[in-house]
């Protein structure tokens, strides 16, 4: 598939290019990324040069895609739906991001998932958009809630990464969710 910008009110997201790759580098070296993704820690040039290519690949075989976010022309964050699968019963993927420190707090994670969601519930045919996250990860969980994901349980073990096997939380949001936030019983 051919890559896709979103824009927002105050926001461009498009696919991470070779010109990004130093600002990917300087964003990931922020200790809260990796803590709670899978980006590797320590973070390399070499490490953005290869997930810059991984994306592209991504992009074309249509399994994942990846968008840098932009705001005022400066790198603040990554999101994108990952492990895309159509079905002829309509499509599923997982939702994953992570932002700069200077961006946290100012609504843009929101602002950028709400236009991917919808992107992927409108153009990919997606019925179902999951969400999971390392236990104790608040901050993502927060966001996930207020963007009306549903909180669907706590998995010992389920997570892997550079740190080992992780308990995860696990969200689901469907096509026909009203949005509205629901109480979720580990916020």
């Amino acid at each position: 598939m051919e890559t896709v910008t979103l824009t927002t009110e105050r926001l461009v997201l498009r696919a991470p290019r070779e010109a990004d790759i130093e600002a990917i580098e300087a964003a990931c070296q922020d200790p809260e990324i990796p803590r709670w993704t899978t980006v590797p820690s320590p973070y390399t040039r070499e490490n953005a040069v290869d997930f810059v290519k991984l994306v592209a690949g991504w992009w074309a075989d249509g399994k994942e895609t990846v968008w840098a976010v932009f705001v005022d022309d400066r790198l603040s964050g990554m999101i994108g739906l990952h492990d895309i699968e159509q079905h002829h019963t309509g499509g599923h993927a997982e939702i994953g991001f992570w932002m700069t420190a200077e961006a946290r707090g100012h609504g843009y994670l929101a602002e950028a998932a709400r236009a991917v969601i919808d992107w992927g519930f409108s153009e990919l045919g997606l019925v179902r958009i999951a969400w999971r996250a390392v236990a104790g990860n608040v901050a993502s969980a927060s966001a996930a809630l207020a963007l009306g994901f549903r909180y669907e349980g706590m998995q010992r073990q389920a997570l892997t990464g550079p740190r080992g096997r992780d308990d995860g939380w696990f969200a689901g949001l469907l096509v026909d969710d009203d949005r509205t936030p629901v109480e979720w019983p580990v916020l």
